[in-house]
């Protein structure tokens, strides 16, 4: 009952504030039309005299012989200057009144919406399909986006008779891209096309649209590797499609940590090598051993964790051989990653930094983020970061910051005073410089 009258009161609120506008947007208009009958018939140097004209076409009507042609020409330079003056004042004052014009349009449409939202709630639903109304866009978005009738009618849970779909509001910035990424056959496979998904989630445009197809598989899917040898083996090369990547095999990706160029986390499937030792050793300094790490807090409370940005799931592979179950978010850039962290037996999701992490508040027990989180991201962005695992981390929760990078001044003068912002209590915190990419950083 105490939700009806709240109803009832945000509807009278509303109503009242659509009066308001209302008067506003007609007191405007009245301002305007007085201001432009006003300046239409003012008098002013440059209104045009049409006496004056009168004078000039009697004398004009004369034979020549019989006047001074002296002042007929200084008496047609003024008028011709008169009627320069008169046309330069009529653009102006037609400048204003399309400038008044566009103002009372855009007022106009303000109170169209604002009646809109006084309406039912199903009517709301009708702005997400009107941005796409213009559009030469897939019949197949119009219904992955657009609003869905509940078949029991209005729910009080939801406060509506419709659902709308979670999609990205940035996606609606990127049309045609995402026309392209829900353009396919119903209930064939889905186009290859990682690079374009990957591209708009970067983009802002997360959560992607739900879309009715089939991902690509390898025709003779490897089962896969029993657990706990899984953590530690190269699965077979059909237990993926390759066909979003160069590389067409692990080995390729491998063999990548010899070869020049700059790849995303260059030597991460090569886990005989530096992925065999990572988190194993304290040395004090930037490198913090796990076991080090665990034994600041009680013995057997850090349980269930995240990694942001966990390239292949080293990080999670040592938590999981110590009984801690963590969640790697990664990326597919140019190479399976999301596929090797599931053949390692362990969870990952793929989505973006900029995502709110989906997990409810004070839930986690560690968050671990290597090389991610740093100056690469704007830094408001990276402060929202911050507060959002801070939120989702329960009290006396650890957040592991991992060879965090940035240039000297910046650390002192915008990264310690944001960390202090979020309200992090330091358990450990080292410093040192990054040689391999100058000794500023």
């Amino acid at each position: 009952m105490a939700s009806d009258e709240d109803y009832a009161k945000k509807q009278a609120s509303q109503i009242r504030q659509s009066r308001k506008f209302k008067a506003f947007v007609v007191a405007l208009i009245i301002v305007v039309n007085v201001l432009a009958v006003y300046i239409f018939t003012s008098g002013g140097p440059s209104r045009l005299d049409l006496n004056q004209i009168s004078r000039y076409t009697q004398q004009l009507s004369l034979p020549l012989s019989s006047c001074d042609t002296a002042p007929l020409i200084a008496d047609l330079n003024f008028t011709r200057a008169q009627l320069y003056s008169t046309h330069s004042r009529i653009a102006e004052l037609h400048e204003h009144l399309t400038s008044a014009n566009a103002l009372i349009e855009s007022l106009l449409t303000q109170l169209t919406r604002l009646n809109e939202r006084e309406r039912s709630p199903s009517d709301q639903t009708n702005y997400r399909a009107d941005l796409f109304s213009a559009t030469n866009l897939p019949e197949e978005l119009r219904l992955a986006i657009g609003p869905q009738k509940l078949p029991l009618g209005n729910s009080p849970r939801v406060g509506s008779d419709v659902v709308l779909p979670p999609v990205g509001a940035a996606c609606l910035m990127f049309r045609e891209e995402l026309a392209e990424y829900m353009s396919y056959q119903v209930g064939a496979e889905c186009p290859v096309d990682d690079a374009l998904s990957q591209k708009l989630m970067v983009k802002g445009c997360e959560s992607l649209p739900r879309r009715r197809c089939h991902p690509k598989t390898p025709a003779n899917s490897a089962e896969p590797i029993p657990f706990p040898q899984a953590l530690w083996t190269t699965p077979p090369d059909n237990s993926i499609a390759w066909d979003a990547y160069q590389c067409k095999s692990y080995q390729c990706l491998i063999d990548r940590r010899d070869k020049p160029g700059v790849f995303d986390c260059k030597d991460c499937f090569h886990l005989e090598g530096r992925e065999k030792h990572r988190w194993m050793f304290d040395n004090g300094n930037l490198d913090y051993g796990m076991d080090q790490v665990l034994a600041t807090r009680p013995r057997g409370t850090i349980r269930i964790g995240l990694d942001i940005g966990g390239g292949s799931g080293t990080f999670a592979a040592r938590m999981r051989e110590r009984n801690v179950t963590i969640v790697t978010t990664t990326m597919n850039y140019d190479g399976p990653f999301n596929n090797f962290i599931a053949s390692r037996g362990l969870l990952s999701m793929h989505m973006t930094v900029a995502q709110r992490l989906p997990f409810f508040e004070n839930t986690l027990d560690i968050v671990h983020s290597m090389h991610v989180l740093s100056n690469w991201i704007p830094d408001s962005m990276l402060e929202f970061t911050l507060y959002d695992i801070y939120r989702v981390l329960r009290p006396g929760g650890l957040f592991w910051l991992d060879h965090f990078f940035c240039l000297g001044p910046q650390l002192n003068g915008t990264y310690v005073p944001m960390f202090d912002r979020v309200g992090f209590k330091r358990v450990r915190w080292n410093v040192g410089r990054k040689v391999d990419r100058g000794g500023n950083e």
